[in-house]
């Protein structure tokens, strides 16, 4: 085998069909770590011959490596359930496959559709993140969310585009909200920081200022608009919740039993 698709899942019967039809002929195999999907999500999973896991959620970090460490290839495609691999990036990922022998680790743009258009603006338009390496030339770390990939080797760049389907409705976005904002408050609980009025009261309204207004997100017109007021609202409810996780001296673990 010379490349697997490492995935974590929850509920993407939605987006993972499309993602999957994205990379048919460039993979070797597909191993997916599910966090107790309800959804159609394994059904569709096996219909492209993935191997099919399913394991209690332990955050981002760990959920991904998990994945990772079941590969059985040389190369490994970190993609998530609702990012779909464009035309010439597979064609520039089977060049890298076939010929590449030194370098060991890439990261690719990532191109957000949002509510069915494509961001350009606002700093959700593009970013580039590491979706490629050679097994055991890194690794992710712990973190809830925001996860990284952690790595010693030389990080290269890839020209082609992921398309990240980031969000398809207000009511998906607003489920993946209240899970990531719970991710974000818990890490920064377990990390010791602290919350002030001024986190909850003027980091939103800095946070929008600086999308809508700074990094033009008012181009993207009411997409851009919504993102940024959402974006805002993000930062204000995962300190109101860390607030509360403060407040009641503890945080219980069984109201995060998430699942991706």
């Amino acid at each position: 085998m010379r490349i697997s698709v490492a995935m974590i899942t929850f509920n993407e019967e939605k987006v993972l069909r499309n993602t999957l039809n994205s990379i048919k002929g460039l993979v070797d195999e597909i191993v997916i770590v599910d966090s107790g999907s309800t959804d159609g999500t394994e059904k569709i999973a096996r219909e492209f011959g993935a191997r099919f896991f399913v394991e209690t959620w332990k955050g981002y970090g760990p959920q991904r490596n998990s994945a990772i460490e079941k590969c059985q290839s040389e190369w490994i495609l970190n993609i998530d359930a609702d990012e779909e691999v464009s035309e010439k990036l597979k064609e520039e990922l089977k060049k890298i496959i076939n010929e590449e022998k030194e370098k060991k680790v890439f990261k690719i743009n990532r191109v957000s559709i949002c509510f069915g258009k494509k961001l350009k603006y606002g700093g959700w338009g593009s970013s580039y993140a590491i979706r490629l390496f050679r097994k055991n030339s890194g690794r992710f770390n712990d973190n809830n969310v925001h996860e990284e990939f952690k790595t010693d080797e030389k990080i290269y760049k890839l020209k082609e585009n992921i398309y990240h389907h980031t969000y398809l409705t207000m009511e998906d976005y607003f489920i993946r909200f209240n899970r990531y904002t719970t991710e974000g408050a818990k890490e920064y609980y377990k990390s010791g920081k602290k919350v002030s009025l001024l986190d909850i009261t003027l980091n939103p309204l800095y946070k929008f200022i600086k999308m809508y207004i700074v990094r033009l997100g008012f181009l993207d017109g009411i997409p851009g608009f919504v993102i940024a007021s959402t974006s805002a609202m993000y930062s204000m409810i995962k300190y109101f919740k860390l607030r509360e996780m403060y407040k009641n001296g503890s945080y219980i673990e069984k109201n995060n039993n998430r699942k991706n």
